[in-house]
């Protein structure tokens, strides 16, 4: 739900924003709402946790790592070309599609972030990322993927299901990765899964788009 409002809310700010300045920029400013809105957190995340993978270490190093509130060299690459490539595939989606894109990546991506969050045991005895993992059972689980399923069809109906499906192979992946990594998943880890999924649902949808099926 709360992705969907989020989509809500830049389909919005891209309609008023088109009108009155170039593309490329509007969509430079949609990107910098949308860390606004989530307060940078899961950027954040995908920093500490490119910070945490770098070298050979034990996963306590690694947790150590992430909980410095300093950023190291590997944290701000990997925010640079996130949203390089996110403002990229921004920009090449059709503006006929740009409304379903728009709402399509943020539920698709919070959907994302609640099955790893669901289905994957938390790293550390204690953080904030647990109070999600212990909150995040069946019910929120099942009524998250209703959702998810839901705008996924609405928005671009089959198309839409199969980007579904290819992000959950994406996040299945990560998450294995991470859980080897890291001897489990960390709310860091959260928010990197959150931020490739985003920018998964871009690619994805040029992706169709350049195969002619949107």
């Amino acid at each position: 739900m709360v992705g969907l409002i989020i989509g809500f809310i830049l389909v919005g700010l891209s309609w008023i924003l088109r009108f009155v300045l170039p593309p490329d920029i509007a969509n430079a400013l949609l990107l910098a709402v949308l860390v606004i809105l989530t307060g940078a957190l899961h950027l954040d995340g995908l920093a500490d946790t490119c910070d945490g993978l770098a070298g050979h270490k034990t996963a306590e190093d690694r947790w150590r790592i992430m909980r410095d509130s300093r950023v190291g060299g590997f944290g701000v690459i990997g925010i640079v070309l996130i949203l390089l490539v996110k403002y990229v595939s921004l920009n090449c989606i059709p503006g006929t599609i740009m409304i379903a894109s728009l709402v399509l990546m943020p539920v698709t991506s919070r959907w994302a972030m609640t099955y790893a969050i669901f289905a994957y045991p938390y790293a550390r005895p204690s953080g904030l990322g647990r109070v999600f993992k212990e909150g995040t059972r069946w019910p929120e689980f099942v009524v998250a993927t209703i959702i998810a399923i839901v705008v996924a069809a609405l928005a671009m109906k089959l198309v839409g299901l199969v980007i579904l499906a290819i992000v959950l192979i994406i996040t299945i992946a990560l998450a294995i990765y991470f859980k080897k990594t890291f001897s489990g998943l960390t709310g860091d880890n959260y928010g990197a899964i959150h931020e490739i999924s985003e920018v998964s649902v871009l690619i994805l949808v040029n992706f169709f788009v350049h195969l002619g099926l949107l």
